[in-house]
């Protein structure tokens, strides 16, 4: 059985293809997220303030992440996507582990710069796989549902953190052949990157699509792909940023969610990976997929900006979330209201790339995937964490003052994205009646 009549992959093997880059993002999430659950032992073993853990968190793996991105993008557009993705997660694996080992700061700032590195493969070469196996009025229900890997990673993060953290406590130190002495946290990190390299033999089942669309597999001058990014600027900026704006309050809030837990109602670290990777999970997938369907429904009926109004409808309806859940009396009025904010704030997560493969040529799509990433992961994964921290340590002062300085920055992200993506909305349109004319001169 086909997907259409357009010789598109088979809905099984589509699907398959979809599944196998799912459990990808999922184990790169559960590396980048872990982190988020060990701030506390981290920070005493390594003896670091928050600014300092907020860089491993967000900003040195956000740079090279981005750096990379757009080079490795390029290569999508023309290379094997399987081949690169497969070199991507043996890599950032291989730097999971490390930082298992490393027993000073730098030593573990370069073991993130290397989990950057390699993570920067895996998207670009995703959205481009997904573009090429499904038809325009399923794409953003597939994309969405490979990007349910973000909330599925961050949650089985949390989830299987805290207790494997309680696990690993409970038997102390751990004396490794070749490797030494290591801590409870830091057999975490080696347990997750020997996964990551087993799961590499998964890809082989992947097959490559026939690429699609005017300029299919042919490299494309970087001038012309420059000229194109510059006909559709205000498009361009005006998406990436409103979605990353959006990213900015999801990952500035979930860096520091486990530990606004910690500090402010008393909860052990078990107790939050339980309870918050449960609502990471749960919700942030059912919002992921909720957004997609929304988009592929209002696109079947006429709307052609359906990608950047449900990232404009998942602002609207975070804004009074955020305000209030940092504010709780206590953790389960907290859990109450946390799980509608992440359902909003993973609603745009599928649709936001999907709107990128609809207004860009094919051999352009990785390219304008990777630059997409840069910005949202340099700007909301790199700064959101440390713009919380910032405030927590330099406008309040203590570190009680954690539950404010998420309110304050995670409001004022939700309101800049609304504004941005309601801008967006004709700029949008205009961009994909341009791509047309581009299609029809290529012929």
């Amino acid at each position: 059985m086909q997907n259409n009549n357009n010789g598109y992959p088979s809905s099984i093997r589509a699907w398959s293809t979809v599944a196998i880059l799912m459990v990808a993002y999922v184990l790169s999430f559960i590396d980048r997220q872990i982190l988020n659950l060990l701030v506390e032992p981290i920070r005493r073993d390594l003896v670091i303030s928050d600014t300092q853990m907020s860089l491993l968190m967000g900003l040195s793996f956000a740079i090279f992440y981005t750096v990379c991105g757009i080079p490795l993008g390029r290569l999508a557009d023309t290379r094997s996507r399987r081949g690169l993705i497969a070199v991507g997660v043996l890599f950032w694996s291989a730097a999971t582990a490390a930082c298992g080992m490393a027993r000073l700061y730098w030593q573990f700032l370069l073991c993130r710069i290397g989990v950057g590195v390699g993570e920067a493969a895996l998207s670009p070469a995703a959205y481009s796989l997904i573009a090429d196996s499904f038809a325009p009025e399923r794409r953003a229900t597939a994309i969405s549902v490979y990007s349910m890997g973000v909330y599925l990673g961050s949650g089985i993060a949390f989830l299987l953190g805290g207790l494997v953290i309680q696990f690993a406590s409970a038997q102390g130190d751990l004396v490794l052949p070749i490797v030494g002495e290591i801590r409870p946290w830091q057999s975490i990190f080696l347990i997750l990157g020997i996964c990551g390299v087993l799961f590499t033999l998964l890809l082989l089942a992947v097959r490559e699509p026939t690429r699609r669309g005017a300029g299919a597999g042919v490299a494309v001058p970087m001038s012309e792909v420059g000229a194109y990014l510059r006909a559709n600027r205000k498009t361009v900026l005006l998406h990436n940023f409103g979605f990353a704006f959006l990213a900015f309050a999801g990952y500035g809030s979930a860096a520091w969610a486990p530990t606004f837990y910690i500090r402010t109602y008393g909860w052990s670290a078990s107790e939050v990976g339980i309870v918050y990777g449960s609502l990471v999970a749960v919700f942030g997938c059912l919002g992921i997929v909720f957004g997609g369907r929304l988009a592929d429904r209002m696109a079947k009926r006429g709307r052609s900006d359906a990608n950047m109004r449900v990232g404009m409808y998942a602002a609207v309806g975070a804004i009074p979330l955020v305000a209030l859940f940092p504010l709780m009396p206590d953790g389960v009025w907290a859990s109450v209201l946390l799980a509608p904010t992440v359902f909003c704030l993973s609603m745009p997560f599928g649709v936001a790339p999907a709107a990128i493969q609809e207004i860009m040529p094919n051999a352009m799509r990785g390219q304008a995937s990777a630059i997409y990433l840069f910005v949202i992961t340099l700007f909301g994964l790199g700064v959101g964490p440390t713009a919380v921290a910032l405030v927590t340590d330099y406008v309040f002062g203590y570190d009680e003052a954690l539950r404010y300085s998420l309110l304050i920055i995670t409001l004022g992200a939700v309101l800049a994205a609304f504004v941005l993506l309601a801008c967006g909305l004709k700029p949008y349109r205009e961009s994909l009646a341009r791509l047309e004319q581009w299609s029809a001169a290529r012929g």
